[in-house]
């Protein structure tokens, strides 16, 4: 049964029949006429899609195992220091019978120095691989875990590394100044210009975080109100 091409009507309309969908304007001329897609024929395509953007998703997603290799190397690392600190506190112990005050502080900040940067690599290790690759599970109900663990996001990690390098600066610097002359040396004017550096981004980083979460309970209650 064919359609009729041309019919004079007062108003346009918009006709539908099984797959076929006529336009027709006012002057009386189709102007398109188009097949209804049906369901089967959008069920095929979006399996067809999904076809081929599961496998990429899943492959995407995977891809953070990558970094397992990374957080299992710091974690190497963290014997190295282990063995660097060992080396340094079997000196102190030889020097600390005749060593003076100045340098048994020195060795001290040295120790201080070497944990505080062991601190350092294992809250990277935690909170990254938590943030990035998988929540680790073993870890879930024991009693020995930290108390931040599982709940310091990338923020969080941001504030503490700056915090951590902020730490170990302070260290480098009372060393600096215990071994320095009485003249100042530019190693330690850059040394101490590297250490406000420290301290300005930690500042910035707490104060886009505030805002940062400032605006989302914001908008979480504009959320809600409606």
């Amino acid at each position: 049964m064919g359609w009729p091409t041309e019919r004079v009507i007062k108003e346009p309309f918009h006709f539908i029949c099984c797959d076929l969908i006529i336009i027709q304007s006012a002057e009386g001329s189709v102007k398109h006429v188009a097949k209804k897609p049906s369901n089967t024929e959008k069920d095929s395509k979006r399996n067809a899609i999904e076809a081929v953007t599961q496998p990429m998703e899943k492959a995407i997603f995977a891809a953070r195992w990558i970094l397992a290799p990374f957080y299992f190397g710091l974690i190497l690392t963290l014997i190295l220091l282990l063995n660097k600190f060992i080396q340094q506190f079997v000196d102190f112990v030889w020097i600390i019978w005749d060593a003076d005050f100045k340098d048994t502080e020195l060795a001290l900040l040295s120790l201080l120095d070497l944990a505080l940067l062991g601190n350092l690599v294992l809250i990277v290790v935690f909170a990254g691989y938590e943030n990035f690759v998988s929540k680790i599970e073993s870890a879930e109900n024991s009693v020995d875990r930290p108390e931040w663990m599982g709940r310091v996001d990338f923020s969080g990690l941001k504030l503490k590394l700056i915090g951590s390098l902020v730490a170990i600066s302070v260290i480098e610097l009372l060393k600096d100044f215990m071994e320095a002359d009485e003249e100042v040396n530019d190693g330690l004017i850059w040394r101490i210009a590297i250490h406000m550096v420290f301290v300005i981004s930690g500042l910035l980083f707490a104060v886009m975080d505030a805002i940062a979460a400032r605006t989302d309970r914001i908008v979480s209650e504009s959320r809600t109100e409606k």
